[in-house]
């Protein structure tokens, strides 16, 4: 086996120019955090440890959450109101991390106050919310990104140039699975349908990004699900069909550890990631007729969990005066959203607020557990 290194694409200060308003290269970013649960604590770690970053401000639903959070991480000013972060012109920049119930409320008023908004995802609950936020932004000439941070890995950018420069031939099929074994009581957020709980929003919209990624946005798609007593996927497998024959078998879970693997089969050859797709330290690729290749992060990329690379996308095209990335452009966040959207149409799963998108023949397949 052939085993080739691939570098470090980590560096927020490659992307070269100045902001339109006279940002300059030497100044640092400043962000702001918006929510202090457990994915902000990670991003947060991360920021803190880039010499061209700084968090300067954090807000909570309480001034409580905000000052613990700003204690830990050494941020000099907490709000217990998101309308505070939002206003704040010291920030240049506001991670969202609010579960995706929020998200359209908390990025909608950070990009309406002149922020740029980094937003978790999913990006948004549906594609309707979706495409209010990227109207606001591109309305305001505001830059907003989803934080899809898989996107932004130097190894699935180089899976991704691969089978662009046509490694393994056309591609035929893309499989990805992300399952968690749980079990999650009904308490629990993933459980709770106020909050857009459920798998394929948490979990599935990693295997979903990862076929729009290599193929684009599917013209067919089916599915089936197991859903909670709350309205909630628990489990959801679907199958996404393109015009060129190609299909994607994505599949999710709260209720049963997968290999979180992945692969993209093509007719002249076959790439594999055999765990953690989103974040791999490696993956293989087979061309026919030739000795398998390994593709292996060098150490300098950092821990597999580092949310750097995604930061420093936002800091470079911040730095460059850009409202999107091209990285995570906001018609594939859109396109994305669109077949989450059909996804839940097929296994009838609505949250509070939303019209019914499947109607009775929507839930037809489906086992409640």
């Amino acid at each position: 086996m052939v085993v080739i290194p691939y570098r470090n694409a980590l560096g927020a200060l490659d992307g070269g120019g100045t902001t339109g308003e006279g940002f300059g290269l030497a100044d640092k970013v400043r962000w702001g955090v918006l929510a202090t649960g457990g994915i902000a604590a990670a991003f947060t770690a991360d920021l803190v440890d880039m010499p061209d970053a700084e968090v300067v401000a954090v807000a909570s639903r309480t001034e409580a959450s905000a000052k613990a959070f700003a204690e830990r991480f050494g941020i000099p000013r907490a709000y217990g109101e998101w309308g505070a972060l939002a206003e704040d012109e010291d920030v240049d920049v506001v991670y969202v991390a609010t579960p995706h119930s929020a998200h359209r409320a908390a990025a909608g008023l950070c990009l309406e106050a002149g922020r740029a908004v980094l937003c978790e995802k999913a990006f948004t609950l549906n594609a309707r919310e979706a495409e209010e936020l990227v109207a606001i932004a591109r309305s305001r000439g505001r830059f907003l990104m989803e934080a899809m941070w898989m996107y932004c890995n130097p190894l699935v950018r180089r899976l991704k140039a691969l089978v662009e420069d046509g490694a393994v031939g056309e591609v035929r099929t893309v499989q990805a699975d992300f399952g968690l074994a749980g079990p999650f009581p009904p308490s629990h957020r993933l459980r709770d349908p106020a909050q857009g709980g459920g798998a394929l929003l948490d979990l599935g919209v990693y295997p979903v990004s990862f076929a729009h990624l290599l193929l684009g946005e599917p013209s067919d798609v089916t599915a089936r699900a197991v859903l909670s007593e709350e309205g909630v996927d628990l489990q959801t497998g679907a199958l996404l069909s393109w015009e060129s024959g190609a299909l994607a078998s994505v599949h999710c879970s709260l209720h049963g550890g997968t290999p979180v693997s992945a692969s993209v089969t093509g007719s002249q050859g076959r790439i594999d990631i055999p765990g953690g797709f989103f974040f791999p330290d490696h993956f293989v690729l087979h061309r026919d007729g030739r000795d398998p290749e390994e593709f292996r992060a060098e150490p300098s990329a950092g821990p597999r969990t580092s949310l750097k690379h995604e930061a420093a996308e936002v800091m470079r095209a911040f730095r460059a005066g850009e409202t999107e990335s091209p990285l995570v452009p906001l018609d594939g966040s859109l396109a994305v959203m669109r077949t989450l959207d059909a996804i839940r149409d097929r296994i009838g799963v609505r949250y509070p607020g939303e019209s019914d998108p499947a109607g009775e023949a929507g839930r037809a397949d489906l086992t409640p557990v």
